[in-house]
């Protein structure tokens, strides 16, 4: 063991650091996402075929041995889109694409804006909600998965009245529509206005589980609201649409996430 160690060189100490580091990221990546079970359940499953060979148990470590190679290819047929995404999350790490990545999100937030503003002149109801942080997977889910490039045409038609996906929530994830028509979970909370319907419930109980922005249109009067940690901000215009978004949306700054909705902001429990 001592004459491990003394041959132990300072490349070697890099060496370890740089397949640290690359298994670190590969966790960060996949983090919140279905194929990082299969990942930990790879590793398990290594772990007993190296522990099987040490006990002299051939047969179940050749088993086991085998068993890797399936499990492997199960993660990269059955996770495209997750692995796709953990992919793009990780280049956008990089400084040379964040300017990109601001331009991509700016473009974002404008689509939304101006397909919420024709919704809401037409009095069709909507609500699009907006992934950060924690992973809306079990939304996404619950509706039909689109996968298709964000833009205020689609938006549009999905909530046309005569669509069969009109009903249901829209979820975007990384500036993709991933799901259109996906069931959200109603506030429990008592105090929410009478004058509130379905889909401002709907979209008060999934910021009041997750960080997630969601837009409301009401069919009824054709106002624009933003729902965010269980506060709901009423009557927006394009403009405070606009400025809203881009203030919640604005990467954080000394660990804050994002800024609090201004203006008519109300607390779900006084609405």
């Amino acid at each position: 063991m001592w004459s491990t160690i003394a041959q132990f060189r300072w490349i070697d100490a890099v060496d370890v650091l740089i397949v640290a580091f690359a298994v670190y990221q590969l966790l960060v990546m996949f983090k919140g996402t279905r194929a990082l079970q299969m990942i930990l359940g790879l590793a398990l499953v290594y772990l007993a075929s190296r522990i099987a060979l040490k006990g002299g148990l051939l047969t179940v470590n050749w088993v086991l041995q085998n068993l890797l190679g399936v499990w492997f290819l199960l993660i990269i047929i059955l996770f495209q889109p997750e692995l796709r995404r953990a992919l793009a999350t990780f280049g956008l790490r990089s400084r040379l694409l964040r300017a990109f990545a601001r331009r991509e999100e700016a473009h974002m937030v404008d689509e939304i804006v101006r397909a919420a503003s024709f919704l809401a002149g037409k009095k069709i109801g909507a609500i699009i909600v907006l992934e950060r942080e924690m992973k809306l997977s079990d939304y996404v889910d619950s509706g039909v998965v689109i996968d298709a490039t964000l833009s205020r045409r689609l938006l549009e038609s999905i909530f046309y009245t005569g669509s069969p996906l009109h009903d249901g929530a829209v979820v975007i994830q990384g500036g993709r529509v991933a799901a259109a028509s996906c069931f959200l979970p109603l506030t429990l909370t008592p105090d929410v206005g009478e004058e509130l319907g379905t889909r401002h419930r709907a979209a008060i109980g999934l910021t009041e589980e997750t960080d997630a922005i969601v837009i409301v249109v009401s069919e009824e009067t054709g106002s624009v609201s933003l729902v965010r940690a269980g506060v709901i901000s009423q009557g927006l215009d394009a403009t405070a649409l606009r400025r809203l978004l881009g203030e919640l949306l604005e990467p954080p700054r000394g660990g804050v996430s994002g800024a609090k909705p201004k203006g008519s902001a109300v607390p779900s429990a006084a609405v």
